[in-house]
């Protein structure tokens, strides 16, 4: 393929360009355009915590480094009080109590468990039921090579805050893990008011 030569108007042209060009010094480029940047402000002290006065020699209170996880939805029903009669709730924590009905929400997706639960609690409540269990599963187990964060027994977190949101909250009493005969940390008691729903 054969180079193009230039008509005797382009090379004019170029020549005009190349005459009115300056040499430009590569310090000036990399120079920062406009004006230089302000000095950071001092710190604003009266935000600051005061000091509290010391004699020489003594040690300064520590302060805690300890950091306490957010509680589990097993802690945070453990520590629920307790509105049903209470030794009928030792029963059910002893697994003595016979759940009356059962819901397996296992291996289901969170779209298909929720509405099955609402129809399943809602159910239970017009036939007249005081206890029923739903299993949720523990999750799936953590794979001690896997980089990636995942989150763990997500119908197992989910479901006592579905039990606690309309329309379910009304028809429920008490909500408690089960005991192991009936799937321990798999699985939840959920123990209905008597009537109908109003």
């Amino acid at each position: 393929m054969s180079r193009r030569r230039l008509s005797p108007d382009e090379l004019d042209l170029w020549s005009r360009v190349a005459r009115s060009a300056q040499r430009m010094d590569n310090r000036d480029y990399f120079a920062p355009k406009g004006p230089a940047p302000k000095p950071p402000l001092p710190r604003d002290t009266a935000r600051s915590e005061p000091v509290s006065r010391f004699s020489l020699g003594e040690a300064a209170p520590r302060k805690s480094e300890t950091w306490s996880p957010p509680a589990t939805t097993s802690e945070q029903l453990r520590n629920q009080p307790v509105k049903m009669d209470a030794k009928a709730f030792q029963r059910l924590k002893r697994g003595k109590l016979v759940p009356e009905a059962r819901i397996d929400l296992h291996g289901m997706t969170l779209d298909r468990a929720h509405p099955a639960l609402i129809r399943f609690i809602l159910t239970s409540h017009s036939r007249g039921l005081r206890l029923v269990l739903v299993i949720t599963g523990k999750g799936t187990r953590e794979d001690p090579y896997d980089p990636a964060p995942r989150r763990r027994g997500v119908l197992k977190s989910q479901v006592p805050q579905w039990l606690r949101m309309p329309p379910l909250a009304p028809l429920i009493l008490q909500v408690s893990e089960a005991h192991i005969r009936h799937g321990g940390a798999g699985a939840y008691y959920v123990y209905l008011k008597r009537g109908s729903a109003s």
